[in-house]
Formats: structure tokens, C-alpha cells, sequence
């Protein structure tokens, strides 16, 4: 779930080439919806989003027990150890600063 749309393209072309199936939504109501419908393997969560941040996405999908041992990462501009901590406190299991190289993500999704 990516706000900015060109990025969202980026990040799900890559992530189609290494072989994965891709939904990619901007807003957080649609990623909560989303997620919901399809039951992902794991979730790449912007804590941006112009709805709702990223931080109450993953709060939504964890109440969701079809969802609550989905692995949710943080893909952001925030890098700050405050913003590390909370997003492990959101739910979130990792915590990546865009931009995500491709090494970075192939080796995160073979721990996923």
C-alpha cells in the first residue's frame, strides 16, 4: 500500500519480475479492504497514507484474525529510531527506508 502511484508501479514491477502476485492500493481504507479479500502472505505498508497512516492499517489488520500472523512492513520515508520503534509497536515486523533496493526485498520475502 503506496499513496504516491509511481512508486507503487515501481515497487510491484519489481516485485511481479522476482515472481509475486501484487495488489496495490494508495489509500489506507483500500489496503484494510483489500487485505481483508485477499489474505496476503505478506503486506508492504506505506505509514504515509492519506487516510488513515499506516500505523492504524496495521492496528485494523491485526484485529482481523485471518490477518494477524501476516507479516506487515513498513516501506517509508521515516527513518527516524522513533519511527523504528513505533512501527514495531504498530505490528509492524520490519521497518525499510525507501527507497527498498531489490537485494533488500528478495532477501526480506525469503524470511516471510
Amino acid at each position: 500500500m503506496e499513496d504516491d502511484a509511481d512508486a507503487a508501479a515501481s515497487l510491484g514491477m519489481l516485485l511481479r519480475q522476482m515472481g509475486h502476485e501484487v495488489r496495490i492500493v494508495h489509500d489506507g481504507q483500500a489496503a484494510t479492504r483489500v487485505a481483508s479479500e485477499h489474505a496476503p502472505d505478506v503486506v508492504l505498508l506505506d505509514i504515509g497514507l492519506p487516510d488513515i497512516d499506516g500505523y492504524a492499517v496495521a492496528e485494523r489488520l491485526r484485529k482481523d484474525l485471518r490477518l494477524q500472523s501476516v507479516p506487515i512492513v513498513a516501506v517509508t520515508g521515516r527513518g527516524r529510531e522513533e519511527d523504528r520503534q513505533r512501527s514495531l509497536e504498530a505490528g509492524f515486523r520490519e521497518h525499510l527506508m525507501k527507497p527498498v533496493a531489490a537485494e533488500t526485498l528478495r532477501t526480506l520475502l525469503s524470511r516471510c
